[in-house]
């Protein structure tokens, strides 16, 4: 017994580990060590990195690149790098190093080179059109077939037990004995038919009703997606949730007709117990103790100043709660680490996170703020200047001053740009901030705000101030 312990215990150990090495988020990843300077899907103030894995390859380069991102320096300084040197000219700014493994590296490559551009999400209204700013949340399908697994397996376990139980019913009625009994309350007998009938007509009527909600193979081609073999949708849990709770309801209605069909054929004499015996009963069951009677059966054999103990149970009730608690932790092991039907804390917040941004993008396209750093423009009108000018005597004074000639920041007036002049590159240095000190001020300001703001800065003009720094432009755009 104690092998299979110890071999039950290491297994449980191998799956919740090889649970944690399967957990490399490419996604996640790049948003935590790369989005500061790198775009997925275009050059930034990093170059772009869709394809980069295999241009290190092509270069003959390919086990270089893990260097690369741990320490760049060193790699141009060993001068055994064609890449790295080419790579270095892109931007004024250095590389930081990255603390990375092998394997995160290649997840971030992998969800880059593997990268496609969200769908527009739009959602069918009436006579089939679509209306923008409406949202499109698919199924999660794995889940979805995992949930599937478990109603399924609960309806097989249902109708087999109804079966059973049915079987019983019928062999009992059978009898000879309970023919005779039967006779008696023929009435009733009819009564309890009926209602079989009209439940079983019930299930029918919602198996035939979900006709409309055919579950769905996998399409050819569709296996490198990510999607499972049988495509569930949310109408198909919820019918077969549905079925569940209606064979439940069978089950315990037959139950209770048989227990009423040995009731008739074997009546049992009610005996009307005292309320003391009763009361004394329940009592017994809650603490299991001995009465006071019979106490000297449990009194144990020490004694200390005449003090002599008893040896009663722990109450049964407590018990219980303890034989549930290791239920529960079954349970939770199983649903939450070997089958993951359900998800644990941190993979339901970026589920939240991920909806909250779907969300978030709706308002804002609905407020007329869906604007990034992509496609942000510089605006020229007197009103969103004179906003832009506001917001930056608030916010960016005390390390630019008020015409921007720089005092903790570089000067913004010269022809001298860290991240680029342009408009966009503004945009994401506002947003986002840079590791050189520079703060983020999403958290601050909305979109809007942002690119007004940008807008105002490229239209100061020059003022005598800090020392250059970074890259020189010939004028702004």
């Amino acid at each position: 017994m104690k092998k299979y312990i110890k071999i039950s215990v290491a297994a449980i150990a191998f799956l919740l580990g090889s649970q944690h090495i399967s957990a490399q988020d490419g996604a996640g990843l790049f948003k935590a060590k790369c989005n500061t300077c790198h775009m997925v899907d275009k050059n930034s103030t990093g170059p772009l990195l869709k394809g980069a894995k295999q241009k290190w390859t092509d270069a003959g380069e390919g086990e270089l690149i893990y260097e690369w991102v741990k320490n760049p320096q060193a790699l141009i300084a060993s001068g055994k790098s064609q890449m790295a040197n080419a790579i270095k000219s892109f931007s004024p700014t250095d590389m930081t190093p990255q603390v990375v493994t092998n394997e995160e590296l290649d997840a971030i490559l992998n969800y880059v080179d593997t990268y496609t551009p969200p769908a527009a999400t739009t959602t069918g209204t009436t006579n089939g059109t679509a209306t923008a700013n409406e949202v499109v949340v698919k199924p999660d399908y794995n889940e979805n077939l995992t949930l599937f697994y478990w109603l399924f397996t609960g309806i097989v376990v249902l109708i087999i037990a109804i079966l059973i139980i049915s079987n019983s019913i019928k062999t009992l009625i059978k009898s000879d004995y309970f023919k005779k009994k039967i006779e008696e309350q023929a009435s009733k007998k009819s009564s309890t038919t009926t209602t079989i009938i009209t439940v079983l007509l019930a299930v029918g009527s919602l198996m035939s009703w979900n006709n409309s909600y055919a579950l769905t193979f996998m399409k050819a081609g569709e296996a490198e997606k990510g999607m499972p073999w049988l495509m569930v949708e949310n109408s198909d849990i919820y019918f077969m949730i549905s079925v569940n709770i209606l064979l439940l309801g069978v089950l315990i209605y037959l139950k209770r007709m048989f227990n009423d069909f040995m009731q008739m054929a074997r009546p049992q004499k009610v005996v009307e117990k005292p309320v003391a015996e009763k009361m004394k009963k329940i009592n017994s069951i809650l603490t299991d103790a001995v009465a006071i009677e019979e106490e000297h059966t449990i009194l144990m054999h020490h004694e200390y100043d005449g003090i002599r103990e008893l040896d009663n149970n722990l109450p049964p009730w407590w018990v219980w709660g303890f034989y549930a608690t290791i239920i529960f932790a079954i349970i939770y092991i199983v649903n939450f680490h070997l089958l993951q039907t359900s998800d644990l804390q941190i993979k339901a917040y970026d589920k939240e996170m991920a909806k909250a941004k779907v969300d978030i993008d709706a308002y804002l396209s609905k407020m007329a703020m869906n604007v990034d750093e992509t496609n942000a423009t510089q605006l020229t009108d007197a009103t969103a200047i004179s906003s832009g000018k506001a917001i930056f005597e608030t916010n960016c004074i005390a390390c630019h001053k008020s015409k921007g000639e720089g005092d903790i920041g570089p000067n913004l007036t010269d022809e001298y740009w860290i991240y680029g002049p342009d408009v966009k590159n503004l945009f994401k240095t506002i947003k986002l901030g840079t590791a050189n000190g520079m703060p983020e001020h999403a958290s601050k300001l909305n979109p809007v705000q942002i690119q007004q703001v940008a807008s105002f800065v490229l239209s100061l003009p020059y003022t005598a101030g800090k020392e250059p720094a970074g890259e020189k432009y010939a004028k702004k755009k």
